[in-house]
């Protein structure tokens, strides 16, 4: 039997199956002990869950990083909610006991997140169900999921990972993870990414059709599960399973390197990252700087905006773990699929195309000159930070951001603070806009850097969400790759570097492309460095120079693409 989900970390795992089932919440004989009795037990629990969910926050914290860590935290600020709590006494004093209390409200803020089309909303979905399932469980004297004795070579079946679940894990026992709801960006999927574990999610009824005990491969590549495969089957995948551990071994060649051509032309190979403890992992996977800082995860997970010096602190961090190495930082890219309650945003009808990144910030100069006094503070020390705009369309919004940015520069020297004078500032290439007068962005800016997950969507008119359209979705349309084209154009005829910090920028097929027309720097995943350093070594000018004349002569994205993988170097 074949299972299709969502391919969420990749690789390869084999192992039998093990469905971790819900727990039995049923409150039903509980009785009403009265208001005091009942608040009383609800904040003994609160209690008992903030100090328990913080040592495993830690944990995980120490086991996997920071960034996984901040989801347990976050769980803790949306319980200390003062409105939510209130909601719960509410109950309590309607004659609801504290389970009821904290079953009605919870699964009230779940369904209403879950009801949003924001994705990271939908995830706040998944923090509320943990919530109230781990609060119902203390409540009731019932004992967690524990997976943490799960035997070796264990497939996880389960209806969602939740981050609670994950402390008790032990990697070296897990095969791979297999559940019933969650994407690409959901909680799941990031903790099994952390983790090096292949997952598949978004198998509808997952835990109907796999028995305990099955052989079950999960190809987290390809999203797909095999259940109880034949003989064949099962030594067809071991073989591929033996192929990415060799291929993983023979990378290991390329870690400290340079990265260089085949001609020894030198390359910049970047990390993108999410959170300062990223940093210290992507300077270990042999990234030579930092291409992509997303700020926004700053902001996230908390009820206030981070203070100057929070702010200060983590650029600092981020800039002291490269040790001297380039450190681009994106100012707050809020909106779209990012909501942060507190800021106070309208709720948009289209949200990708509205009141976002840029545009808000320059609307709300007195937090944006927030976020770049503490990126000029920041690079007084290493002098190696560098300032990106996002989403940006227009040479005025730029001229705006420099003018904030002069503003700043003069505060801090007003106030005797040191700060880096000459910080460069440049732009994250992602709109169909900017590429068309990237000639005349490269006259006032700095640097570019091509965001090709987003150039792509905006070029084609395509939600890549939108399973009817995906298909549509693809860097190798002839449009998006004369894009691309140009922009790297328009920065080496101004003398500007030029980046990218899309996910094509890691992709083996586009490689001699970028190559041929002069990219700069590519900015991969910390997971993609060594392979892309691998495939960059490979090439030659010349070689480069006619896959890319020949693919540019080709009218389809499906002839594009079809062309360039036969011509990806193994």
């Amino acid at each position: 039997m074949i299972l299709h989900g969502i391919g969420a970390s990749a690789g390869i795992g084999i192992g039998k199956a093990v469905c971790v089932r819900e727990q039995n919440l049923d409150y039903s004989a509980v009785r009403y002990g009265g208001k005091d009795v009942e608040k009383g037990r609800l904040q003994e629990a609160i209690g008992q869950f903030t100090e328990k969910t913080a040592a495993m926050a830690e944990h995980l914290r120490a086991q996997v990083g920071q960034k996984e860590s901040e989801i347990l935290t976050g769980q803790i600020a949306m319980l200390a909610d003062p409105f939510l709590q209130s909601q719960m006494g509410d109950a309590i004093d309607g004659g609801a006991c504290a389970e009821a209390a904290v079953d009605q409200v919870c699964t009230m803020y779940a369904e209403m997140f879950a009801g949003v089309d924001d994705e990271l909303m939908r995830q706040r979905a998944t923090d509320v169900r943990d919530i109230r399932a781990r609060m119902l469980s203390i409540l009731l004297g019932v004992g967690a999921v524990d997976v943490s004795a799960l035997p070796e070579g264990s497939v996880l079946v389960a209806h969602d990972l939740t981050p609670s679940m994950t402390v008790g894990l032990k990697k070296e026992n897990v095969a791979a993870i297999l559940t019933e709801v969650g994407g690409r960006t959901s909680h799941s999927a990031i903790l099994a990414r952390a983790m090096e574990l292949p997952a598949v999610l978004g198998v509808a009824k997952a835990l109907e059709q796999v028995k305990d005990g099955e052989s079950v491969i999960v190809d987290g590549t390809e999203g797909t599960v095999i259940v109880a495969p034949d003989q064949l089957t099962r030594a067809d995948y071991l073989g591929r399973q033996e192929a990415l551990r060799a291929e993983k071994e023979r990378l290991e060649v390329y870690r400290g390197k340079e990265t260089v051509d085949a001609e020894g032309r030198r390359f910049g190979l970047y990390a993108n990252i999410g959170s300062p403890a990223e940093a210290a992992a992507a300077a270990e996977a042999g990234a030579e700087g930092i291409g992509l800082f997303r700020t926004e995860f700053l902001f996230m997970d908390r009820t206030s905006l981070p203070s100057e010096v929070e702010q200060y602190e983590a650029y600092l961090a981020v800039s002291r773990a490269m040790a001297g190495k380039e450190v681009i930082i994106r100012t707050l890219d809020v909106g779209g699929d990012k909501a942060i309650d507190y800021l106070g945003m309208e709720k948009e009808e289209n949200p990708f195309l509205g009141h976002r990144a840029i545009r808000y910030c320059l609307d709300r100069p007195d937090l944006y000159k927030v976020q770049l006094r503490a990126l000029l503070r920041a690079g007084a020390e290493g002098r190696n930070i560098k300032i990106m705009l996002p989403l940006v369309t227009s040479l005025e919004e730029v001229r705006t951001a420099r003018g904030l940015l002069e503003k700043c520069k003069a505060e801090l020297e007003s106030e005797g603070l040191p700060y880096d004078k000459d910080m460069a500032l440049g732009v994250m290439v992602e709109t169909p806009a900017a590429a068309l007068i990237a000639d005349l962005l490269a006259q006032e800016c700095d640097f570019f850097s091509i965001g090709t997950n987003d150039l792509t969507q905006y070029t084609m008119a395509v939600d890549r969400g939108n399973a009817k359209v995906e298909k549509l979705y693809t860097t190798f349309h002839p449009a998006v790759l004369r894009s691309i084209r140009s922009v790297i154009a328009a920065g080496r005829a101004a003398g500007i570097p030029v980046g990218m910090c899309g996910e094509a920028a890691a992709d083996p097929r586009l490689i001699p492309l970028l190559l041929s027309w002069g990219l700069s720097e590519f900015s991969v995943s910390a997971s993609a460095v060594l392979a892309t350093r691998a495939q960059i070594h490979r090439w030659r000018a010349e070689e480069a120079r006619q896959v890319a004349q020949e693919a540019m002569g080709l009218s389809t994205a499906a002839g594009v693409e079809g062309y360039l993988s036969s011509a990806v170097k193994g």
